[in-house]
């Protein structure tokens, strides 16, 4: 489809901001793809590894939810790990399971296998999908990279973990590698992004899901300096970065002066006291439970209503889910929240304070 350009800045890019908006904008994590029968009828059972050198096939996931939805933004279908599958990592999505690196990063040895990426041979599908998706949007297309914990993770682990055991006994007892391990992720990231903007991205989200697994303490010693590069990095770009992770309560007083735009709370956080402490001074996003999903329509509306309240505080407010959207989700919930949320946002997040 080709789209004209809206002539304003849309509502996304102005939360983003902390400007005012005319209604209140929402998308949600993980709504290209899953959830959607149109998806699944296009995706079969290849890796989505396979259909992610297809351009124009992602391109055409990444559009649906726009099409079906009428969500305020667009997010790239691809995952944190696909710019690392040219590497001798030996690393594969495995349906039901997610990143295993058959060949993972162990010890001092196994560090010559993250190379830096060559954006025209490692990247140039990714930047295809971007190039179709931005001609034919008319809302903004976020793109994203991975945060280099969560990606370390899987990288060091071989496969998704529950403790990260052998990730933190390597942070722990070789502190030099894993310095050299996120750097490298780092440069990663920055590259990733980087190409994404070029070709028409207008946002860029980091996904750190399993950052919360961190104390503070070693939050702060062994990733915050990292991140901070990346947003820094992110921010040379001209584009506002959001920063999502999942179990990060006990983490947000060192993540909000990192210098993303905004962050992105999971369900388990508590909107209306973020908003209260860290909103004058940068937007958040979220942080419907997606379970609530699953309740009547009645319910859920209520749900989302109680969230955009707690939000109020904020200056900048972005609606979405705390988590990304469960597989069988019903797409007509999804549609009914968007819906919602349009339609009367702005005044639930209507709220004098002393």
């Amino acid at each position: 489809m080709q789209s004209t350009k809206p002539t304003s800045p849309p509502p996304l890019l102005l939360a983003l901001g902390r400007l005012p908006v005319d209604r209140v904008p929402v998308w949600f994590m993980r709504q290209a793809g899953r959830s959607l029968p149109e998806y699944r009828s296009i995706r079969g059972s290849e890796s989505i590894l396979h259909v992610l050198k297809d351009p124009e096939l992602s391109a055409k996931i990444t559009l649906q939810p726009v099409e079906r939805y009428g969500v305020d933004a667009a997010i790239l279908y691809s995952d944190i790990v696909a710019p690392y599958v040219s590497m001798p990592l030996e690393l594969d999505i495995v349906p039901g399971l997610g990143p295993v690196a058959g060949a993972p990063l162990r010890g001092p040895g196994d560090l010559d296998r993250l190379r830096p990426l060559d954006p025209d041979r490692d990247l140039s599908a990714m930047a295809k999908t971007v190039d179709i998706c931005t001609s034919a949007l008319e809302v903004p297309l976020i793109g994203f990279a991975g945060g280099p914990f969560t990606v370390a993770s899987y990288l060091v682990e071989g496969r998704p973990s529950r403790d990260y055991l052998l990730t933190k006994e390597l942070m722990f007892n070789d502190e030099q590698s894993w310095h050299h391990i996120m750097d490298a992720l780092v440069d990663v990231a920055l590259t990733v992004v980087g190409v994404q903007v070029a070709h028409g991205a207008s946002v860029v989200q980091v996904f750190d899901s399993w950052i919360g697994a961190l104390s503070p303490r070693h939050f702060n010693r062994f990733v915050k300096g990292h991140l901070e590069r990346l947003a820094a990095g992110i921010s040379t770009l001209g584009v506002p970065s959001i920063y999502f992770g999942v179990g990060t309560v006990g983490l947000l007083p060192e993540i909000i002066d990192i210098g993303f735009a905004a962050i992105g709370l999971d369900w388990r956080s508590n909107l209306r006291s973020a908003a209260l402490k860290y909103g004058g001074s940068m937007a958040l996003q979220g942080n419907l439970d997606p379970a609530v999903l699953f309740a009547t329509e009645p319910l859920l509306l209520a749900e989302v209503a109680a969230t955009l309240e707690e939000s109020a505080p904020a200056a900048g407010y972005v609606f979405n889910l705390g988590h990304g959207v469960l597989p069988a989700t019903d797409p007509g919930k999804l549609a009914a929240v968007v819906s919602f949320v349009h339609e009367s946002g702005l005044a639930l997040r209507t709220e004098e304070f002393e």
